[in-house]
C-alpha cells in the first residue's frame, strides 16, 4: 500500500494535475477519450484469461509453458480483433455527436490491446506468490509514465506525443513483466500454443472475460458518454473529477486481500465468528470511505482552486468532486461484498449486480448529463454504485449481507460496538 501511495502520488501530480494545466480541458478530453473508450475492449482482449490462468498454474505447475504460451497467442490475436470493433464504436459515437477526437489518436491507443497481451505473465507470478515483483513493475511503470510525460510537458510538446506516451505506458509495463520473468529464471523460447488447451480456457474463461467487460462499462461509461451530450472540455474537467475521486480505490482492494484469508478461515471453524469478522470489515470500509468523502466534500473547492490557481476553467469540477466522491462507499463496499460472493460461489450473482450497474448508469446518463451536466453523470455515478452494491438485498440468499452492509453503512453496527463497552 506504502509504495503504492508513492508512486500513485507522483503520476497523479504530473499525469492530473500538470497535465491538465498544461493542455487545457478541451485538449485534456481529447486525451482522455481513447483511454476511456479503450477499457470495454481490454476487457475484451483480455479474455478473462488472468485469473483463470492463475488458477490453472496453481493446479499444474509443470503445464507452464504451455498455459502462458497459448493464452498469450490468444491474448494478441484477441488484441488485434478488437481494433476493427474499436473503429464501428468511435464509428456510432461520432455519428451521434461528432467528437473533437480524431480517429487516428483512438487507433493510435488501441494497440495497447495487443502489447497488453505480455501481461498475461502475471498469472504466473500471482500462482507463485510474487505479488512484490508485480508491485515492483507497477510502481517503476508509474514513475517512468510520470517522468515521461513531465519531459513533454518542460519541451512544451504537442498533444500527439502525449497519445503516443499512453502506448508507451503500456509498452514499459509490458517490458517490466518480460525482464521479470526472465529474471526468474524462465524463458519465453519454451512457450508453446496448444488448441486444445485454448479451447479449454476459452470454455471456462469467457464468464469472467463478460464480467470484466460489464466492470468496465460499469466504471467508464460516463467518461465515454459525456462528448456525445456535452463539450470535449467537459470530459477533460471531469476526468480530473474521476481521478481524484477514484486515486482512493486501491485501498479497499489492499483491505480486503489482507483480512480476507481470516475471514474465510473463520468460515471453516466457526460461522458465528465469520459473520462477526464480515460485519468488522464492512464497518472498516465505511469508516475509511466516509472519512475521505467528508475530507475531499469539504475539501474540493480548495484544491481546485489551489492545483488549477491559473486555469479557473476547471473550477467547476469542485462541486462535480463533492459528489462523485462519495460513490467511493460503494466502492468500498462493493470491493468486500464482492469478495464474499466469490467465497461464497455466487459468481453469477456478481456478474448480475455489475449488469445491472451498468444499465442503470448509462440510463441515467442519457436522461441527466444534458440537464445537468457533468454533475448529473456524478449523480448518475453515484446511483448506480449504491444501486449495483445492494441489489444482492433483493436475493434472498445473499439478503443477510445486504442487511449488514445496511447496518455498516448507517453506523447501527458501530454505535453497537462502542456501546457494547
Amino acid at each position: 500500500m506504502l509504495a503504492r501511495v508513492g508512486s500513485l502520488a507522483i503520476k497523479f501530480l504530473i499525469n492530473t494535475f500538470a497535465l491538465s494545466s498544461y493542455l487545457g480541458a478541451r485538449q485534456f478530453g481529447i486525451l482522455n477519450y481513447p483511454t476511456a473508450l479503450m477499457a470495454f475492449f481490454l476487457a475484451l482482449g483480455a479474455l478473462g484469461l488472468d485469473g483463470f490462468v492463475t488458477r490453472e498454474l496453481l493446479n499444474s505447475p509443470d503445464r507452464k509453458d504451455t498455459l502462458l504460451g497459448t493464452s498469450f497467442w490468444m491474448r494478441l490475436v484477441a488484441g488485434f480483433g478488437v481494433i476493427p470493433l474499436v473503429y464501428l464504436a468511435y464509428t456510432v459515437a461520432n455519428h451521434l455527436n461528432h467528437l473533437d477526437t480524431p480517429f487516428h489518436y483512438v487507433f493510435i491507443v488501441a494497440f495497447t490491446a495487443v502489447i497488453q497481451s505480455v501481461n498475461i505473465i502475471d498469472s504466473f507470478f500471482q500462482a507463485n506468490v510474487q505479488a512484490k515483483k508485480i508491485m515492483y513493475i507497477n510502481v517503476s511503470g508509474n514513475i517512468i509514465s510520470a517522468i515521461i510525460k513531465l519531459i513533454l510537458i518542460l519541451l512544451k510538446l504537442p498533444l500527439i506525443w502525449f497519445v503516443y506516451s499512453l502506448v508507451l505506458d503500456a509498452v514499459f509495463i509490458a517490458a517490466g513483466y518480460i525482464i521479470s520473468y526472465l529474471k526468474s529464471h524462465n524463458t519465453l523460447a519454451k512457450w508453446k500454443y496448444d488448441p486444445a488447451v485454448a479451447t479449454y480456457l476459452l470454455k471456462h474463461s469467457w464468464p469472467l472475460a463478460f464480467s470484466a467487460i460489464l466492470v468496465s462499462l460499469y466504471m467508464k461509461i460516463d467518461q465515454v458518454m459525456i462528448p456525445i451530450y456535452l463539450k470535449t472540455s467537459e470530459l477533460g474537467i471531469y476526468s480530473t473529477v474521476a481521478n481524484l475521486s477514484e486515486s482512493w480505490y486501491f485501498i479497499p482492494v489492499a483491505i480486503v486481500t489482507s483480512v480476507f484469508p481470516a475471514i474465510m478461515n473463520a468460515r471453516r471453524t466457526d460461522i458465528d465468528r465469520y459473520k462477526k469478522r464480515l460485519q468488522n470489515m464492512y464497518d472498516l470500509m465505511v469508516v475509511v470511505s466516509m472519512a475521505i468523502a467528508i475530507f475531499m466534500t469539504f475539501a474540493s473547492t480548495f484544491i481546485y482552486h489551489l492545483a488549477y490557481s491559473r486555469h479557473p476553467e476547471f473550477w467547476s469540477g469542485a462541486p462535480v468532486l463533492a459528489v462523485h466522491v462519495w460513490a467511493g462507499v460503494f466502492v468500498f463496499l462493493g470491493s468486500a461484498s464482492g469478495q464474499y460472493l466469490i467465497a461464497e460461489g455466487y459468481t453469477k450473482i456478481s456478474m448480475l449486480r455489475t449488469g445491472v450497474g451498468a444499465i442503470v448508469n448509462i440510463v441515467l446518463n442519457i436522461f441527466w448529463l444534458p440537464r445537468y451536466g457533468i454533475l448529473g453523470a456524478a449523480y448518475a455515478t453515484l446511483a448506480a454504485y449504491g444501486i449495483a452494491t445492494f441489489f444482492v438485498v433483493f436475493i434472498p440468499k445473499t439478503r443477510e449481507q445486504g442487511l449488514m452492509m445496511l447496518k455498516s453503512l448507517f453506523l447501527i453496527s458501530l454505535f453497537q460496538k462502542i456501546n457494547k463497552r
